[in-house]
């Protein structure tokens, strides 16, 4: 059974894009079959995995907008993942889906045309439009990248409200999965203390460990691989090989079919 990952936060410079990289090549590790898809604008994680999003004829613009085949538009990556790609121009996305009918499951029957694969994780954009929405109708779960500051957590409250919105109206299996610390620096104290304040807050689980601040991090995308091979030994690439192997234990769960949205508004 494909388990589909929503990786969210409306909140920039929170490692997303590195998170959903590095989880995708330690997932590949374990043996599992993963497709990340960039529904950023952006499109750092594209090139992030090696491709130049100028070079693409086609991206995930088409797919969601213009009816394109998804098989033609995947591609393979050096990282043993596979990638559907984005462009620029998925910028006008947003304005293109605005007013059409059903506009909240483009992404969903998108991968509902894919073949078989263990894992598929979904690089929000930063923000709470109707990419975002359509990401999170898609998914089973929303793991929340966070930067371990005082100011990180201002946005929560209002991605777990649009959580709730999405599981009342739109996908009703949606499991908000956990908070992933991201730039942690276990050195000072203020970063566990704004951690179990979020954890506190908003009733969310913690997915350990936390991923360590390292420049490592930042020189990956420039070689086109995620620091799962640019940097193997490093404390950053172990991490996220830990929060995989935690993931694939969460997965294990029951998975929710209806009910009650968990804690999560302000």
């Amino acid at each position: 059974m494909t388990t589909t990952l929503a990786v969210a936060n409306q909140k920039g410079g929170v490692a997303k894009t590195t998170s959903v990289a590095s989880l995708g090549a330690a997932l590949a590790e374990l043996g599992h079959s993963v497709l990340l898809v960039d529904l950023d604008p952006q499109a750092c994680l594209t090139f992030s995995l090696g491709i130049d999003p100028e070079d693409l004829d086609v991206s995930v613009h088409q797919v969601l907008t213009q009816g394109v085949e998804v098989d033609e538009v995947i591609l393979e990556t050096d990282d043993g993942v596979d990638l559907l790609p984005a462009t620029i121009e998925l910028a006008r996305a947003e304005a293109d889906l605005l007013t059409r009918t059903g506009r909240e499951h483009v992404v969903r029957s998108t991968l509902e045309d894919l073949g078989d694969y263990d894992w598929i994780l979904l690089d929000c954009p930063p923000s709470l439009g109707v990419l975002t929405v359509a990401a999170l109708t898609a998914a089973d779960g929303v793991l929340v990248p966070l930067q371990c500051e005082t100011l990180s957590h201002r946005g929560v409250g209002q991605l777990l409200d649009t959580v709730h919105d999405v599981r009342r109206f739109t996908n009703k299996r949606l499991e908000v999965w956990g908070v992933l610390p991201t730039l942690f620096d276990g050195r000072t104290n203020h970063s566990r203390t704004v951690l179990e304040t979020i954890s506190q807050t908003y009733d969310l689980e913690v997915v350990e460990p936390p991923i360590p601040k390292t420049i490592k991090f930042a020189e990956a995308p420039a070689a086109g691989r995620s620091i799962l091979a640019t940097s193997r030994s490093s404390k950053g690439a172990q991490a996220y090989r830990e929060v995989a192997t935690n993931l694939v234990q969460r997965a294990a769960r029951p998975r929710a079919t209806s009910g009650k949205a968990r804690k999560g508004s302000r």
